[in-house]
């Protein structure tokens, strides 16, 4: 059984806002020790017999460098249809993983757009906006298999994050045993952010919804309304901006979506309540001042989001970033934005009302921008071969 630490933020917190909250007691993170490095595998090498002859010594051997045979390159993926309330995707080289939300599966879709399911994962309690959510795959080496996959769901204790072994080759994967990374986060019906994703420092990036509790989003006791930063394990990282806590931002609502730019940026997006939806900048120790304040607001005291829009056309799920361009799939906009990262104050909407509601947006491993649509859910009447994984054809 895995052990836990109670984090008490509370006197940070009166530093930092000089005033008193509300509190709650703090979700307990679960460390847990182990990581194992990738191997980077390197072609053998050989080494050229010395030649003798009478008049002079032989000449010391000489060895050939090194060679990486080359990565065969990943052939060209086919649509899948047919998921149930599918929430989240990571690739395993060009075998897409998705987790449906309701059922707690886990489905591997192969490059020919065939499914097959992998597991499903123990202890999900499915309700409302809870389930099996984000799901992100440890980092690897060009060339190599990532060892771990990662999970964030909601079980009868609350939400958590888990790690599994991740074995197998693409077509026939499998996962093994869960080893606890974070549990007892703040769960509810709504507002349970779970987008997962691992930075470009390696570590583990978590968004937490406020699990309809606005207060708890300003209050450092808690794990509620924050992006939390964590070793691959499920420690503290020790440059994190508040000593010994996990979280790395506070006063979200529910982010559900996060990525980075080419020179380490890294963006939200996040449901506001009834009035403006955010697309944020995401800076370490930051305010983003949920629930005292939504959208832009002026207020030196919290950080303001880089782009607003009304809930109608956005409620902005996955996000992902590549060509200098952010994508973001909407759910209630029923469509995908690109926002340029020369002009994060501009945007353009793409596929209004196509697929229906929009999940999640991911690049694939040839570089390619794949939509994760999401009509199955209970929130609009599903269209023939919903919900559907498909090459948006935004990026060539």
């Amino acid at each position: 059984m895995a052990r836990f630490t109670k984090i008490n933020y509370r006197e940070l917190w009166e530093v930092s806002m000089n005033r008193s909250t509300r509190s709650l007691n703090s979700a307990a993170v679960a460390l847990t020790a182990g990581a194992v490095a990738a191997l980077l595998s390197l072609a053998g090498c050989a080494a050229e017999q010395p030649t003798e002859t009478p008049e002079s010594p032989s000449p010391a051997p000489t060895t050939a460098p090194p060679t990486e045979e080359p990565s065969e390159p990943l052939g060209p993926r086919q649509s899948t249809t047919g998921l149930a309330a599918p929430w989240s995707i990571a690739y395993v080289e060009n075998s897409a993983l998705v987790s449906e939300r309701d059922s707690g599966k886990l489905i591997e879709l192969t490059e020919d757009g065939a499914s097959r399911e992998i597991a499903t994962i123990p202890g999900v309690v499915h309700g409302g906006e809870g389930g099996l959510l984000g799901i992100a795959v440890s980092p690897a080496s060009e060339g190599t298999q990532p060892e771990f996959l990662y999970a964030y769901s909601t079980a009868s204790s609350g939400n958590r994050v888990q790690r599994f072994p991740l074995t197998g080759t693409p077509g026939s994967l499998t996962i093994g045993e869960a080893t606890p990374i974070v549990e007892g986060l703040p769960s509810a019906t709504s507002h349970n952010g779970g987008r997962i994703a691992f930075g470009p420092d390696g570590m583990l990036y978590v968004t937490v919804g406020d699990a309809s509790q606005p207060w708890l989003s300003q209050d450092l006791d808690s794990l509620a309304g924050k992006i939390l930063r964590l070793t691959p394990d499920g420690g503290v990282p020790d440059d994190n901006p508040f000593e010994g806590s996990p979280v790395y931002t506070y006063g979200h609502r529910n982010p559900q979506g996060i990525a980075w730019a080419a020179d380490g940026t890294m963006y939200s997006s996040e449901f506001g309540q009834d009035t403006w939806d955010e697309l944020n900048v995401i800076t370490a120790g930051s305010n983003y001042g949920w629930p005292e304040v939504e959208g832009i607001a002026g207020n030196d005291r919290y950080v303001d989001p880089v782009q607003q829009w009304t809930p109608a056309e956005a409620s902005p799920s996955g996000i992902a970033i590549t060509n200098d361009t952010i994508y973001i799939a909407n759910l209630r906009g029923q469509r995908v934005r690109t926002v340029p990262l020369s002009d994060l104050t501009t945007s353009s909407d793409h596929f209004v009302e196509e697929y229906g509601r929009i999940r999640d947006v991911t690049v694939s491993p040839d570089g390619k921008l794949w939509l994760l649509s999401n009509n199955t859910d209970g929130r609009v009447e599903p269209r023939a071969g919903d919900d559907r994984f498909i090459d948006s054809g935004l990026v060539k």
